[in-house]
């Protein structure tokens, strides 16, 4: 249930049109849609800003669309991350109209009222990577961030082992109102990004790299080791996370 609507059922209420008992079924009608294996949580938009989010992995086809039916027939779409190859193809047949992101391993259908997702954030968002190793990384935060209703901005291959792209950049850099960096190997992207903006920096470190890179732990903890104030920083290859944070921020 969105805002729209309960501020809608309160009006009935008030007018007198439905009673109170009414109301209050009517509410727990959208609370949780138990399908068993899944209780899909309907008043995630009220307590969360968004709607529930469904995360694929380790979860059959039929459970991810028996949750994905639910969530577009209450709330007109749905949001699917980690989405395999069979999975991706599965949602697809079932709701054609749907945008699928190979790269970002994403789903996503639109609501159909209001012409789409509504941009509702403050400012924009910047995703900046460190190199094309770290785009599907880049591509789940960006889905993410434009679903959950931010203007988003991209800005790739910016590495510190050729810090003059970053450098020529400063325009872009400076008009965001949040910066996602996302790098893996050292990750010293979210270092330099953090030392050159003056709004919050949300770090990523990805598992890319060579074999002491540790699937992502160094970039973690050079991350975590930050000397430029302002820098947050979420798990390995987390990027719903980053665009989650960030869009809470930009929607201050």
């Amino acid at each position: 249930m969105k805002a729209a609507n309960l501020s809608a059922l309160l009006a009935e209420v008030a007018s007198g049109s439905i009673t109170t008992s009414d109301a209050v079924a009517r509410l727990r009608s959208f609370e949780v849609d138990d399908l068993e294996f899944a209780r899909v949580d309907h008043l995630r938009p009220l307590t969360q800003g968004h709607q529930e989010v469904v995360f694929c992995q380790g979860k059959t086809l039929d459970q991810v669309l028996g949750i994905c039916e639910s969530l577009a027939e209450r709330g007109g779409g749905f949001l699917a991350t980690r989405a395999d190859e069979d999975i991706r193809k599965g949602l697809r047949q079932r709701f054609p109209t749907a945008h699928v992101n190979e790269l970002g391993r994403t789903v996503h259908l639109e609501p159909k009222k209001g012409g789409g997702v509504e941009i509702t954030g403050n400012g924009t968002i910047l995703i900046t990577c460190a190199g094309t190793a770290d785009l599907p990384v880049v591509e789940e935060a960006r889905v993410v961030a434009r679903a959950f209703g931010n203007k988003v901005e991209t800005l790739n291959d910016v590495g510190v082992a050729g810090i003059h792209r970053l450098l020529a950049e400063k325009e872009v850099l400076s008009r965001a109102n949040v910066v996602i960096v996302v790098a893996g190997m050292d990750g010293a992207l979210a270092s330099v990004v953090g030392g050159m903006v003056a709004v919050p920096v949300i770090a990523v470190p990805t598992s890319t790299g060579y074999g002491a890179s540790l699937g992502g732990l160094s970039a973690l903890l050079a991350m975590l080791n930050s000397c430029a104030s302002g820098v947050t920083v979420v798990n390995i290859d987390n990027g719903f996370g980053a665009a989650a944070a960030a869009s809470r921020i930009n929607h201050l």
